[in-house]
């Protein structure tokens, strides 16, 4: 099969391929991340999982993929294409990078991150939407058969406000939406203007949304029982938990859309992510029926 121009790729965890591929618009170069299932794909093509983050979260998508779909018996998960879009580091995330990818237009300025370092910019967001939608698309054709009536975006954070807002703009992109502990009052709460105007245009959607139990103003247990470290802030968990809760429940008045809600005991902000992206894998790969 033939891919699309990259500038480097190579192999990594248990059956990982990732390529360095430029932006046929912009030339911003990222890393995507691509794994597999085992065997053919099925006559409709395997389904798959678009992963924002990726160079933070493509390795535990893996393990968990590989851990369940074996089982397909107690778990009801079957195998499908893990896509994870970062950058070309060996780092969790590049911050300057993520902040404008996955920050929906118009966007802000912000202060560095550290003095002598660049500010910080959002607002990129539709830039990776096309990136997603054409040039990650291509590649992965290139590669092998996807099914195109189950296609998956999963972003946290961030990306999760990214995934919500490419949902209200683009419901056409992808089938199922994985939002968790999503910035939904980052920036002023402007999300909530694309949400009012979202018509999925009689599609038939399906949404997971979800957070923590420690982002909702109240401190977790390890934060209230030792003194802040040197630099750490003490400033409580905004409202991602309430908020993320009032998104799920109004979008599950609009017909065609399957939304479902979970909040993650005792988990906070950074670390329901191995949990979240295990649920992940469940919303878009259930085995049917």
């Amino acid at each position: 099969m033939t891919l699309p121009p990259v500038l480097a790729e190579g192999v990594g965890h248990v059956g990982l391929r990732w390529f360095d591929v430029p932006d046929t618009v912009t030339a911003e170069v990222r890393r995507v991340f691509v794994w597999l299932p085992p065997g053919e794909p099925p006559e409709a093509g395997w389904p798959s999982l678009v992963l924002t983050d990726g160079n933070a979260v493509i390795a535990t998508a893996i393990d968990a993929m590989r851990a369940q779909a074996l089982d397909p018996a107690g778990t009801n998960l079957g195998w499908g294409v893990l896509i994870g879009v970062g950058y070309p580091t060996d780092e969790a995330y590049d911050l300057l990078r993520r902040s404008w990818d996955l920050g929906p237009p118009p966007g802000a300025t912000y202060p560095p991150f550290r003095p002598g370092t660049p500010e910080v910019r959002t607002g990129g967001g539709a830039e990776l939407a096309r990136f997603l939608r054409e040039d990650v698309r291509e590649l992965v054709t290139g590669l092998t058969r996807l099914d195109a009536a189950r296609r998956g975006l999963f972003g946290h954070s961030f990306g999760g406000l990214f995934a919500l807002w490419l949902m209200f703009c683009r419901p056409d992109a992808f089938t199922h939406w994985i939002a968790a502990s999503p910035s939904i009052s980052w920036e002023g709460g402007f999300l909530l203007a694309h949400r009012d105007a979202f018509d999925p245009g009689g599609r038939e959607l399906r949404v997971h949304l979800s957070a923590g139990e420690w982002e909702g103003g109240i401190l977790p247990p390890f934060r209230r029982k030792a003194a802040p470290d040197a630099g750490e802030s003490s400033v409580p968990p905004d409202d991602t938990l309430d908020a993320t809760r009032e998104l799920a429940a109004r979008l599950a008045a609009i017909p065609g859309i399957q939304v479902e809600y979970e909040t993650y005991a005792d988990e906070t902000h950074m670390s329901v992510l191995p949990v979240a992206v295990s649920r992940a894998l469940r919303v878009v790969f259930s085995r049917p029926g």
